[in-house]
């Protein structure tokens, strides 16, 4: 039985199943010091927290062109009315379930990146969300995510993990090879877990399949201890998380961001976009507890001081339709805005809302590639320069305050 570097090793215990993908080790490096500098900067003091949007979010009833009379004719049923939508200028609003994240709003420290996208877009929930964990072309398959290909050529000895994911749901744009990528529900179990496995003799005769377990299972135990130590020591933020899944997620990411636990990036999610009836209220539903997670997230790590260290972004594998359908819902569209949240954010909007009268078969035209999305995050975030292979040459937005 073969094993790659993406085999998951799960320890025992329904409520936390924690795995570890093994990451290229520091003498790799053909100059450690120098890499040592570069990661530096961004690396080792930011984090990114990605919120993944699964099912695909209806963008045009999350930021509403309020003055566009096509708008009510495209959503005779499921626009939302005047007392739905949360000005926020130029001509636009946002749906007011997201009333908790006017805070950020008006501290401009919330972006709206408009009309996110690609050219010939798939309306396959499985090919799309590739595409954006990927960074690839619609008609070109890679195998490796995004933040994959940009934190393997930038390893690190001291992180815990290259990634995190919490609370469930796959690596996403951190799936591929060379990278150490935790799962977990909660980091105590984590940690309680690890402590548990069994410290297993390694022989001269070992197999190969043997040996990889057992350095998994290495990088788990580590992954582990360095986890407790920093959550043990974490400062306290004082603020009450909503009790729904996704608010519990968002408290384990305050904790990890606020301890100080050495990790680039952090992925959590939220389900249920899949809209294709019954949208106004599921939708609303499903804002109102996206944003109470990220205004209690924010608030913990204002009070912690992590704020301007932490950049928070969504993202979702497509749109809805612009045109309602029959059942007051939408059905799989293309492009849609998406969110920065964060205490270096430049606050307003970015890029170019889609034009409602000029449609593909019902179907917004993007109007920024998503991959500037990616160079933002590689470029600006983190102060990686100039790679390309991972932003595929997009312009990164100009979107982040300079340090």
């Amino acid at each position: 039985m073969e094993f790659d570097r993406r085999t998951f090793l799960h320890l025992s215990g329904g409520a936390c199943l924690p795995w570890l993908i093994p990451g290229v080790e520091a003498w790799a490096f053909d100059d450690p010091e120098k890499k040592q500098i570069d990661l530096a900067s961004g690396l080792r003091e930011r984090t990114l927290i990605l919120v993944e949007l699964q099912g695909g979010n209806d963008g045009l009833n999350t930021v509403i062109p309020l003055r566009d009379e096509r708008y009510r004719e495209l959503r005779p049923r499921i626009g939302l009315k005047a007392n739905q939508v949360i000005e926020l200028g130029s001509n636009l609003g946002m749906h007011s379930a997201l009333k908790p994240l006017t805070e950020a709003w008006e501290a401009d420290e919330a972006s709206w990146i408009l009309g996110l996208g690609y050219p010939e877009p798939n309306r396959s929930h499985f090919r799309s969300i590739e595409i954006w964990e990927t960074g690839s072309d619609s008609d070109e398959e890679l195998q490796e995510g995004w933040l994959t290909r940009m934190l393997k050529s930038q390893p690190d000895p001291e992180r815990a993990a290259e990634g995190i994911v919490i609370g469930g749901g796959d690596a996403g744009p951190l799936y591929g090879t060379g990278l150490r990528v935790i799962s977990m529900d909660d980091p105590e179990k984590f940690s309680q877990q690890a402590r548990s496995v069994p410290e297993v003799a390694r022989g001269n005769d070992a197999r190969k399949a043997l040996e990889h377990l057992l350095d998994v299972q290495d990088d788990i135990k580590k992954a582990a201890g360095i986890i407790e130590e920093k959550i043990e020591s974490s400062p306290d933020h004082g603020v009450k998380f909503p009790r729904t899944r996704f608010g519990q997620r968002c408290q384990i990411a305050a904790e990890m961001v606020a301890s100080g636990v050495p990790c680039p990036v952090i992925k959590l999610s939220i389900g249920g976009f899949d809209t294709h009836t019954n949208q106004l209220n599921r939708h609303t539903r499903l804002l109102t507890e996206l944003a109470d997670g990220l205004a209690a997230l924010r608030k913990a790590l204002v009070a912690t001081g992590k704020w301007d260290r932490t950049l928070i972004s969504t993202y979702s594998e497509f749109g809805r339709r612009a045109r309602e359908n029959g059942s007051e819902g939408t059905d799989h569209g293309t492009a849609a805005p998406h969110l920065l949240i964060g205490g270096m954010v430049k606050g307003g909007f970015s890029g170019k809302q889609p034009n409602l009268g000029r449609l593909v078969k019902d179907d917004l035209i993007h109007t920024t590639d998503y991959r500037r999305l990616y160079a933002t995050i590689e470029q600006r975030w983190f102060g990686l320069k100039g790679r390309s292979e991972v932003s595929r040459g997009a312009r990164p937005l100009e979107v982040i305050r300079k340090s």
